[in-house]
């Protein structure tokens, strides 16, 4: 049996996530539209070998190093989810509610804002701005929901004043590298409650893309 080229070797779910991520950049970059996005990413989580990974992205801006296997990515290499045009800095629901999730930018600093109503906030298949953002969340008579991947990093400093302000683990995975987005969550829960969920990063579905 002759030897495998590289293109022909099987496709990782990290090979997939890593191209995946180059088409949410071209949306946020307004190179590609949502329809677009969702018959490529159709195609990538499809993909059996790497080298049908790469004519997803042959007419889109990319480097070498998001198509090559897994097993060739230095662990230093920059988070590919950082960087993009940033999202709505605001969210709230005032006796309504407000979603932020699918394929979106969180910017440097986000505000969340719920009262006598609800917020949700979902970054699992988002992108980050920069490398460090903020999210300040306050509640009062209300809930927000902020639910966070486990390969970012989360820094949860905010206030419960007859309320809540928390953070659940819901994936007992171990921290995620240096080099992974971090975000700061800080605000004030007040006869309401803030809850930031951190749980299983989604590595195997297209993205819903939803607003309020």
């Amino acid at each position: 049996m002759s030897e495998l080229t590289p293109d022909q070797m099987r496709a990782s779910d990290a090979d997939r996530e890593r191209v995946a991520q180059v088409l949410h950049n071209a949306l946020s970059e307004g190179r590609i539209t949502v329809n677009e996005l969702e018959e490529r990413l159709t195609t990538v989580y499809a993909a059996k070998t790497v080298g049908e990974l790469k004519p997803v992205t042959a007419d889109l801006p990319t480097s070498a190093a998001a198509l090559e296997p897994a097993t060739t990515r230095a662990l230093g290499f920059p988070d590919q989810r950082i960087g993009g045009h940033p999202g709505s800095p605001v969210s709230i629901g005032v006796m309504s509610g407000a979603v932020r999730k699918g394929s979106w930018v969180l910017p440097p600093q986000h505000n969340s804002f719920a009262f006598w109503g609800g917020a949700e906030i979902d970054l699992r298949q988002a992108r980050f701005a920069d490398k460090h953002c903020t999210i300040t969340a306050v509640a009062i008579m209300g809930g927000i929901t902020i639910t966070v991947p486990d390969d970012i990093n989360v820094d949860v400093t905010g206030i419960g004043f007859m309320g809540g302000f928390v953070l659940e683990d819901k994936s007992g995975a171990p921290p995620a590298p240096p080099t992974a987005p971090t975000v700061k969550i800080n605000g004030l829960g007040f006869w309401g409650g803030v809850v930031v969920y951190r749980k299983p990063a989604k590595r195997s579905e297209p993205p819903q893309i939803e607003g309020a």
